[in-house]
């Protein structure tokens, strides 16, 4: 008998939005609602600085953890835009992407039979690496509820929370801004996410990567608030980072962890037998984008606000469609009345409208029945793709 694959491989399921997206990379005139990604290029200033760093001869190996230059642009960043002091030889480690930034610091905390709460819905990947690890990933729904102005919310529910734990419970993992929600925790729910896991002696891991895309803030190119602001240097809290999505560079593949020192330094150990370390001319240019990036967020927010707007009245209007207001990120998560096959949904969208948005199914519990779509595009795609997909919910084409 052939060998086969491992079990924890075969448990972790294909991603359903990459699912989609391979289906229309096979079709010509999509609108591509899919990915969290936006159309615009990186920057020329970053693009540049890292031809500068290659001609300078950043193209060899750096530290695990990546160059003291960028740690130290990075706790420069934490130190303007936070208020936090990191040391950033011994508390930030450079990764290749964010992704790979959750999987370093999940690998460092779960054991084989752990489980691991993991707010949803939410992007998959933080869930399928703790089955990769295998470690069994608890998904708790983020209610939808009511506000007293008669708008609606995202909100945490810790009741369930309390109720989810179990011997085994070693990790909480959320998204804020979240993907695909656009919610943003507020202060009090960051404080009770705090309390909750130093009571529970758990791992706090805070899937911040969209911090620089918030719109509640007091001037666009602000900063979400980050956990640690209320953390001590002795909690047990990681903070998952990317440059992808602040300055659009989604194919270069750069992030950091931001934790505490021994998480920090079993990272960086990590980092050899997963990538080595990022990229060298990379990272270079990464310094360059902290330092000089602030004009280009605060006019691509301004795109991204002002197609948020427009997309949400479109979609309001719609019978049986609801969609709060995100506060960050640049995704809209509509409910849709009546849609129990998101998947399905989403598979006739794109056949007949050609207009590709991602399943709610893939974002865990409490994403079923609703879609994703990203709205970070030009309004060039984004209009002729909006007015297509509220005519497809409008006739009901997709029910039955």
């Amino acid at each position: 008998m052939s060998a086969t694959l491992s079990a924890s491989a075969r448990s972790v399921a294909h991603s359903r939005i990459r699912e989609l997206a391979e289906i229309a990379m096979t079709m010509d005139g999509v609108f591509k609602l899919y990915f969290g990604e936006s159309n615009i290029p990186t920057p020329a200033f970053i693009r540049d600085a890292a031809a500068r760093a290659m001609n300078e001869g950043f193209t060899y190996y750096t530290s695990n953890a990546g160059l003291d230059s960028t740690r130290q642009a990075l706790a420069a960043y934490y130190e303007a835009k936070h208020g936090v002091a990191l040391d950033p030889a011994r508390e930030i480690v450079v990764t290749a992407s964010g992704v790979q930034a959750l999987n370093a610091a999940i690998r460092c905390v779960l054991d084989p039979g752990d489980e691991a709460v993991v707010l949803t819905p939410a992007w998959p990947n933080g869930a399928s690496i703790v089955q990769m690890c295998n470690a069994a990933p608890v998904m708790m729904a983020q209610p939808l509820v009511k506000e007293p102005g008669g708008g609606t919310r995202y909100t945490i529910d810790f009741d369930a929370l309390e109720a989810a734990i179990t011997p085994r419970t070693r990790l909480l993992l959320y998204t804020s801004p979240s993907n695909p929600l656009g919610w943003v925790a507020t202060g009090d729910e960051q404080r009770r996410l705090l309390e909750f896991t130093r009571r529970h002696k758990l791992w706090l891991l805070a899937d911040e990567v969209y911090e620089r895309l918030w719109y509640d803030g007091p001037a666009l190119g602000g900063v979400a608030p980050s956990i640690l602001r209320l953390a001590t240097r002795q909690d047990s809290v990681i903070v998952a980072q990317s440059f992808s999505k602040s300055y659009c560079m989604t194919g270069w593949r750069l992030g950091w962890i931001a934790a505490r020192a021994d998480l920090a330094a079993r990272a960086r150990e990590l980092n050899e037998f997963i990538v080595s370390h990022a990229p060298s001319f990379g990272q270079r240019a990464a310094e360059t984008a902290l330092r000089d990036g602030e004009p280009f967020i605060a006019g691509m927010l301004e795109q991204f606000r002002a197609n948020r707007d427009f997309c949400l009245d479109v979609l309001r209007p719609l019978p049986g469609v609801t969609v709060p207001e995100p506060g960050g990120a640049f995704y809209l998560f509509p409910r849709i009345d009546g849609l129990a096959d998101s998947f399905g949904f989403c598979k006739r969208l794109l056949a007949e409208t050609r207009v590709g948005l991602a399943p709610g199914v893939a974002f865990g519990a409490g994403g079923e029945g609703s879609v994703r779509l990203c709205y970070a595009s030009e309004r060039g795609i984004v209009e002729p793709a909006m007015e297509r997909l509220a005519a497809f919910i409008a006739r009901g084409a997709w029910d039955g």
